[in-house]
């Protein structure tokens, strides 16, 4: 989750759902089951997300052979700590795909979808993320392919995947224009295509968005379908350092963490991200945060919880229609 903040919630019918399985923070750092009774919710937000899972898993099979992944059996749903929201995790992997994971959150006053797909250290694919936040009044929305590779150093990683996606990326940036402000930090992990974007809730915008979502992913799916196996350790190397710094990186500052903290609380939390949807960073490398960001390190050794160090940010879109990065005339 990137970007975010939240407004004011949303009051609608909803048909009652059935008793679901909570799972619940035990002190052995375990996730354990226990059957509740759940009361008719009557009051959540008007639009749900779950057509963008049904439509990404769905085409996922036409490309590949999805499979349940190991994380599955410990992070499935969870009712919040107010009793009423509800959380769903779902995790797959592919031949070519190391984890490709959701997590909606469905309440009153939100509705919320986290969906990614991280490759396989053999393949220098973009990652897929999706982070939609919907409340009664506003949309905050990043779809992107994020980069493995700096896009601006590495114009052959550019050419690679985003040179044939720009007219992709134009058609719906146009729709979904530029949400404003965004860190000099976080930028990095974008690429040309990144829809960032802010909305007042509406039906036809959500459409759009819906259009938007299933564009994206197919264009996806196609580099992955496409992608070649790397054999030199080297660059394999270098692939498993790049997704580890990136999953350091959004375990460490994204936003989301202080939403999952009010539903589930701290600890919990913690462990989600970590753990579920920045999931690797134990196995894919060894490095730190501070390994990564120094600048961040303050004198104690712990880490500044500032979002960004350099204080600087983009109001404007800092890519032009050929995907070159103007953001250095633009930042403010």
């Amino acid at each position: 989750m990137d970007c975010c903040s939240f407004s004011s919630s949303l009051s609608l019918i909803l048909k009652p759902r059935p008793p679901l399985m909570t799972i619940n923070y035990s002190g052995n750092s375990q996730w354990s089951k226990r059957k509740k009774k759940r009361h008719c919710l009557l009051q959540v937000s008007a639009i749900s997300y779950q057509n963008f899972i049904h439509f990404a898993l769905n085409e996922t099979k036409r490309h590949a052979l999805l499979l349940p992944s190991p994380l599955q059996e410990k992070y499935g749903s969870m009712i919040a700590m107010d009793e009423q929201t509800r959380l769903q995790m779902l995790s797959f992997e592919t031949p070519k795909i190391r984890l490709l994971r959701s997590m909606s959150i469905e309440g009153e006053a939100m509705q919320v979808l986290d969906f990614a797909a991280f490759p396989k250290p053999e393949f220098d694919l973009p990652i897929f993320c999706g982070n939609f936040f919907t409340t009664a009044n506003m949309n905050i929305v990043v779809l992107d392919l994020n980069p493995l590779y700096d896009v601006t150093s590495r114009r052959d990683y550019k050419e690679k995947y985003y040179d044939r996606l720009l007219p992709l990326g134009l058609k719906y940036t146009k729709l979904l224009p530029w949400g404003g402000k965004l860190t000099s930090e976080s930028i990095k992990f974008f690429s040309p295509i990144v829809i960032w974007t802010k909305f007042s809730s509406s039906n036809s915008k959500h459409e759009v968005l819906y259009s938007a979502f299933m564009e994206y992913y197919k264009a996806w799916l196609e580099l992955m379908e496409q992608a070649v196996e790397d054999t030199d350790p080297s660059q394999i190397t270098c692939n498993l350092e790049a997704q580890h710094r990136y999953l350091t990186w959004r375990a460490e500052k994204d936003p989301g963490h202080r939403v999952l903290k009010r539903l589930i609380g701290e600890k919990l939390a913690k462990d989600l991200l970590r753990n579920f949807l920045f999931s690797g960073i134990d196995e894919l490398g060894s490095k730190t945060f501070l390994d990564y960001f120094p600048e961040y390190g303050i004198e104690d050794g712990t880490i500044n919880e500032k979002r960004s160090i350099i204080g600087k940010g983009f109001e404007n879109r800092p890519w032009d229609k050929n995907g070159e990065f103007i953001g250095n005339d633009l930042r403010t």
